[in-house]
């Protein structure tokens, strides 16, 4: 380490105090998560780490804090490369910067997020889901099966309804998450991004490092508790919109479909290796930082053993990522399996479905309507294709390192 003096010429003045925007600090056993509210920028540090920034922060001036620490561990600090990190993670006021705001921002939409994860509300929120449970077993009509799917002969109002159907629900999905933090005066962003072939919506949280754990929990299952009500109000439509002879009418059936898409969208968490909101949950509980990284780090270097190959450096790992990703992997590893399954129980049995449908429209002479639906429906699934695969490539032009500026 250096010493306090290092460098002083080449950067800020030590002796004077460091201007820092106001922050907010969460202690978690030997670590502290720090950050500021306003910005959504946070960062974990060691215990003696985050006493020596709220000595920054209580306007000691760098180089006096520096001797403390010294003075207190027996080692110096490189304070100039604290400070540049501070100021990368936008702790340091600058001149320019307004005053800074005294207590937390408001944040738009609590009061309504409160009155929804109210206890009455979760309450409410149960007795639904059971009703639907209780229905489901009375009338197996209304047992979810991929069938539902079909509740028209037109492909191209099957394809429609359930995708303009499921950026609703996905909508109702986000929307839980972002209140049920926003209760707790957390900001949050909704954004476009990509699974396998597929676009989702994702809800960024960022601001509930700073929520005493046991708070986080509601917010991060929030998202699948809407999936359930949303599949357990659509089978109570469709049971009450039957036909009085008990067969299922055109809204029951169409009800169904959209349950049964809800439905899959729910067994899609348990596939951990896309990182769902079951993998946040099990991070969060465990207090993990990076699990899916070390997960994955154990199952390169078991398949590396097998095949004589070096083995990867496990010394960068967290120890809390580490012992949980011995069991952990084996979670990822039957998200796989589910995957599997998944994709042979529904997704070939449907494309199957549709496939011959078309096969036949083309080849048996099929009347202008059938034909145009079936052209239709090629032109969606090759459209949520293609927007999936601009999704993805603009995710990793944003994940790639900016080239550097050269100047002639």
């Amino acid at each position: 380490m250096s010493s306090p003096g290092d460098g002083v010429a080449a950067g800020p003045d030590l002796d004077r105090p460091l201007p820092l925007h106001p922050l907010v600090y969460l202690e978690e056993g030997e670590e502290v998560t720090v950050g500021r509210v306003d910005i959504d920028s946070y960062a974990v540090f060691p215990a003696d780490g985050a006493e020596l920034l709220r000595s920054l922060a209580d306007g000691v001036p760098p180089r006096e804090v520096a001797r403390c620490y010294e003075a207190a561990n027996g080692e110096g600090i490189d304070m100039l490369d604290l400070l540049s990190t501070l100021d990368e993670l936008g702790f340091v006021r600058a001149a320019s910067d307004p005053a800074p705001v005294i207590g937390t921002p408001p944040v738009r939409w609590q009061r309504l997020g409160q009155v929804l994860f109210s206890r009455p509300a979760l309450a409410c929120y149960l007795l639904v889901a059971v009703l639907g449970t209780v229905e489901t077993i009375r009338v197996p009509q209304l047992a979810p099966r991929p069938s539902d799917l079909f509740f028209t002969s037109y492909f191209t109002l099957i394809e429609l309804t359930l995708y303009l159907g499921q950026i609703v629900f996905l909508l109702v999905h986000e929307g839980f998450h972002a209140l049920a933090g926003r209760r707790l005066g957390v900001s949050s962003k909704l954004s476009v991004s990509h699974r396998l072939m597929f676009v989702v919506l994702e809800t960024s949280l960022d601001g509930l490092v700073t929520v005493p754990r046991r708070k986080r929990y509601l917010p991060i299952l929030a998202g699948m508790l809407a999936d359930v009500l949303v599949a357990a109000v659509l089978t109570l439509v469709a049971d009450l919109t039957r036909n009085a002879d008990g067969a299922l009418s055109f809204g029951s059936r169409l009800c169904l479909a959209l349950a049964y898409s809800t439905l899959l969208r729910l067994a899609w968490q348990a596939l951990l290796y896309l990182r769902t909101d079951v993998y946040v949950l099990l991070s969060t509980f465990l207090h993990c930082h990076d699990l899916h990284g070390t997960a994955s780090g154990l199952l390169r270097n078991a398949v590396r053993r097998v095949l004589g190959r070096p083995l990867m450096d496990e010394s960068a790992w967290h120890p809390s990522d580490r012992r949980a990703a011995r069991w952990y992997v084996w979670l990822m590893l039957a998200g796989y399996a589910l995957t599997i399954v998944l994709f042979a129980e529904v997704a070939v049995p449907v494309g199957y479905r549709f496939i011959a449908g078309v096969f036949d429209r083309f080849t048996g002479h099929a009347q202008l309507g059938p034909l145009l639906d079936s052209v239709l429906l090629l032109a969606l699934t090759v459209g949520q294709l293609l927007a999936a695969g601009v999704v993805a490539a603009r995710d990793r032009r944003r994940a790639r390192p900016a080239p550097a500026t050269v100047l002639g």
